[in-house]
């Protein structure tokens, strides 16, 4: 049983240091795609790549370390823990960012955007109401740590409604020969 745990959270830090460098690949095309639709559209397109991945890196684990097979619960806490070591990864990419890189460039490109949704027609009483504005300002008020912060929290929250999705997609029980 221990050693169970201890292949759990060291190949859970494998695949998580993976995932985490293509997380870090993927982050970089978000500032650039704000001012290139097709860098923003292959972000987007290797965000939704990011179940597949996972599905694919647990169920190496399944067939390599654990003999084939492999309980719902072992598959999901495998899971969350790549995700926890793959979003602690990119978090420390985030941080270098915004602290030295970013000089509010992502908040900037965002006052663009919601600008040229108010030139919309009928879209300026949408503006309005979600108070875009105060979003910026809030947005351009967060330091470095705070963005990295929210950006670690989300990882978190997202990913571990992921892993309740996808974790039966690697479950697996032992074949009993008789």
């Amino acid at each position: 049983m221990a050693e169970n745990r201890i292949n759990i959270q060291r190949y859970a830090m494998h695949f998580g240091t993976c995932m985490g460098i293509y997380w870090i690949m993927k982050f970089i095309l978000f500032p650039l795609g704000l001012s290139n639709p097709f860098l923003l559209l292959l972000f987007f397109v290797l965000t939704i790549a990011v179940p597949f991945i996972g599905i694919f890196y647990a169920r190496s684990f399944r067939n390599k370390v654990c003999g084939g097979s492999i309980t719902f619960m072992q598959s999901w806490v495998f899971m969350v823990f790549m995700y926890l070591f793959a979003s602690l990864l990119v978090a420390i990419a985030h941080y270098i960012y915004f602290r030295y890189i970013d000089n509010g460039h992502v908040a900037d490109a965002y006052a663009r955007l919601f600008e040229q949704a108010g030139n919309v027609p009928g879209f300026t009483g949408v503006m309005e109401q979600y108070r875009y504005q105060e979003i910026l300002d809030v947005i351009r008020s967060m330091s470095a740590i705070e963005i990295t912060m929210q950006l670690l929290s989300q990882n978190m929250l997202y990913c571990s409604i992921l892993t309740l999705i996808t974790a039966p997609f690697v479950t697996k029980r032992k074949q009993v020969v008789s």
